[in-house]
């Protein structure tokens, strides 16, 4: 379909009117909105009359309620506070001597020895707990199984604590 002069001045006509872009197509036969749409910024077609829109409804008006006799205000419980976590207490800063005089070293670190790291691995001083641990405890003797394993809390529950050191500071 071709834009001659006729249909043009059509189009312009009706988008002065106000039409839609969908009412101007279906008028014009054989376009579509998308094509009236790019006629029309092709044109530099801008000033429009006030756009048509559908009839507003009318509201209703609202109803009243009938109103019967107050009621005394509700007592409203007081809400639960969240438990106040409290941090486990810190765990040993210095790795414990292993008989031999010695740290416990990735080499000499058995089942039965924590495996917390201590210190930068990319140091000569670098060394593990070495404390002794539980069976249930994991890997890991029982101060910095509880540092490790921290209980899972509630979804939404805010939870205050009491700033913590963290691992690099407890090296």
């Amino acid at each position: 379909m071709a834009w001659t002069e006729d249909r043009v001045e059509i189009l312009s006509k009706l988008w002065a009117e106000g039409l839609s872009a969908s009412q101007i197509a279906k008028q014009l036969g054989g376009v579509t909105r998308n094509a009236v749409i790019g006629k029309v910024h092709r044109l530099g077609l801008s000033g429009r009359a006030t756009p048509s829109r559908p009839a507003k409804r009318k509201v209703a008006a609202p109803r009243t309620r009938q109103t019967t006799t107050p009621k005394a205000p509700a007592i409203r419980k007081p809400r639960p506070t969240a438990p106040v976590y409290m941090p486990p207490p810190p765990p040993p800063l210095e790795a414990k001597l292993m008989p031999n005089g010695e740290f416990a070293t990735i080499l000499t670190i058995t089942d039965s020895t924590c495996k917390w790291p201590i210190g930068d691995p990319s140091t000569d001083d670098f060394r593990f707990c070495g404390r002794n641990t539980d069976a249930s405890s994991g890997p890991y003797c029982s101060a910095h199984s509880n540092v490790a394993y921290q209980p899972a809390r509630k979804r939404g529950a805010t939870v205050k604590s009491i700033a913590t050191p963290t691992r690099r500071a407890l090296n």
